[in-house]
């Protein structure tokens, strides 16, 4: 495997995930249900903040250098997308107690070696694209164009994240094991965000499935 093959893979192996984590139910899902403004905003800004403290545990005691650096400059990434989000929020407060991110955040956290880390990337950087695509619809939908710009652009820089982690892991997966584990990582990040999904959608009474 190498780095052109490797997000085709995925995307692949775990199509109907994605498939679902793509449709409009996602911010139901992510939202319980409750599609506002500040709902949608408050969603979005935790996840960018989680994403930030993540990134940062990675940066803080990541043995790779190349590894190092890219996590880093995706946790100042984040952070800044936090700022972004929490701008547009007519109420903007910080909570001071972090962000927990859910079950594909502790997922991210729990990976140790340098392969995973940067597959995990590359998963979060498929969940993110979805997110952030029914987002941009959410305010469409609202007649909103400044809001719906705003993650447009989040949408592309998340999507550089897994084009950088995917460099990074091209330079340093000389083995087919670390291509396994990068690819494992990836699959369990999709897996975790989608199984969140489809239990937030199974408690409010809704299928995961798309209707035919």
């Amino acid at each position: 495997m190498d780095a052109d093959d490797f997000r085709p893979t995925i995307e692949e192996s775990m199509a109907t995930e994605l498939e679902r984590l793509g449709s409009s139910k996602l911010l139901v899902a992510l939202t319980d249900a409750d599609l506002t403004v500040e709902r949608v905003l408050r969603t979005a800004a935790d996840s960018e903040r989680a994403a930030a403290e993540t990134f940062e545990t990675w940066a803080d005691d990541e043995d790779h250098a190349d590894a190092r650096d890219a996590f880093a400059a995706f946790r100042d990434e984040e952070g800044d997308h936090y700022e972004r989000v929490a701008a547009l929020l007519e109420d903007s407060d910080e909570d001071d107690d972090g962000a927990d991110g859910g079950p594909m955040h502790d997922r991210l956290r729990s990976f140790e070696t340098t392969a995973q880390r940067l597959g995990g990337v590359v998963g979060r950087s498929l969940v993110g694209d979805r997110t952030h695509l029914q987002i941009v619809n959410f305010f469409v939908n609202e007649g909103d164009e400044r809001r719906a710009d705003a993650f447009r652009e989040l949408r592309r820089e998340t999507a550089a994240q897994g084009d950088r982690a995917l460099a990074v892991l091209e330079d340093g997966c000389d083995e087919s094991e670390k291509w396994d584990r990068a690819r494992r990582a990836a699959e369990d990040v999709i897996d975790d965000a989608y199984e969140a999904y489809a239990g937030s959608l199974d408690e409010l009474g809704l299928d995961p499935k798309p209707i035919c």
